[in-house]
Order: C-alpha cells, then structure tokens, then sequence
C-alpha cells in the first residue's frame, strides 16, 4: 500500500450508478491517482456500503489508499484505510480515538489556519484547504487565499490538500507554491479521457 499523500487525490461524485462509478474510478488509478476518497451525500446505507465496498476491492487492487468521507462506522466496518472529517463533522480528536493510530485522517479546515493547527494537534494525518475556485460540483464560498497554502508549508508539519474547482491548469500555482495533494471530482469524473486527466494531475507533481 502506498500512502505517501502526493498528487492526485481523486474524490467520488453522487453517483448512483455504482458501475459506472467503478468504471471511471479505475480508469482514474490507471492514470495514477495516489487516494481515492468515497463521497456520496445522497446515498442511503445500503447503496454507500455496498459502493464503498466495491471501490476499497478496487483500490486494494491499484495500490491505493482508500478512505471514506465522513462515514466512521463504515470505515472501521469495512477496515477501509482512513477517514476524512468536514468541519461540521466530528473533531479530528474524536475521529482519532475512535480509528486508532494507523488509519489516515483527513481534516477540511477551508481557508482557517487555526483549524489547521488544531487538526495537526489532533492527530490528523493531513489537512484540507479550500475551495479556492467555483466547483460544478460542491456548494461553498470560494473564498480561500491561495497564500495560505505558502503558510501552510511553513507552520504545518503535515501534507496539504488543495480543493475546489480544480483543473490541470488553474492548480498548478497552488502546487508551485507547495500543496501536496490536489483533490479532483468533476476535473476527472466528468472528463472525456478521465486516466489522461488524471495522469495530467500526476505529471504536475512531478
């Protein structure tokens, strides 16, 4: 299992349609995403269970670190490799203790330095900035400084995710100035040649 948080990091959309999930998802390991993160807010129990399971079978056979947005029960249920926590979710404190030392936890801190810094006193495994751009897919202001990933690099001693609206051309500044992962949804997803959009995220990083 890799697990060193560069490049791409490749985020479900709502898709119901759990083939076509699988389908796009390969395609984007292919082309070389380093995690893949399963996020579907509209999903019942039953259809997040059983998507999840497919994908973490899927990640397993790229290599590729699996983690579930939000859903703790179902990460530990799964052993699914790590967890990610909205800032309306539980506190990365609480995330941890409940997940134990090994698995990754992923912590959205928005443009907030200071929820950053209490993410890294947490326990949090990385630390999540944006949006910085409009997104096709999630609602939120885009309001994140682009500098903060520059004081980020600085004042946390954890790799950072940069997310909202982000494509190969408009992340690029982001990644000069040293974020670690870019997160993509519908830049990958929703892409006529989802593995070369992926591999164009992998190729900045390198």
């Amino acid at each position: 299992m890799n697990t060193n948080l560069t490049g791409l990091y490749l985020v479900t959309p709502d898709w119901d349609d759990t083939n076509q999930l699988l389908e796009i998802s390969e395609l984007a390991l292919k082309g070389g995403a380093s995690l893949l993160q399963y996020r579907h807010k509209t999903a019942d129990g039953q259809l997040r269970k059983q998507q999840a399971t497919a994908l973490l079978e899927l990640c397993r056979a790229y290599h590729c670190p699996f983690i579930i947005n939000d859903h703790v029960e179902l990460c530990m249920e799964l052993d699914a490799d790590g967890i990610h926590v909205g800032g309306l979710d539980a506190s990365v404190a609480q995330v941890r203790a409940a997940v134990g030392p090994n698995k990754i936890v992923g912590a959205s801190c928005y443009g907030d330095m200071q929820l950053a810094h209490t993410a890294q006193q947490q326990g949090a495994s990385y630390v999540a900035f944006g949006g910085f751009y409009p997104s096709r897919i999630k609602k939120y202001p885009v309001t994140t400084p682009h500098n903060i990933v520059t004081q980020a690099k600085l004042e946390i001693a954890l790799p950072n995710v940069v997310i909202g609206g982000m494509t190969i051309e408009n992340c690029q500044p982001l990644v000069t100035a040293g974020a670690d992962m870019v997160a993509a949804i519908s830049s990958v997803y929703m892409a006529e040649n989802p593995e070369l959009a992926a591999r164009g995220f992998c190729d900045l990083f390198k």
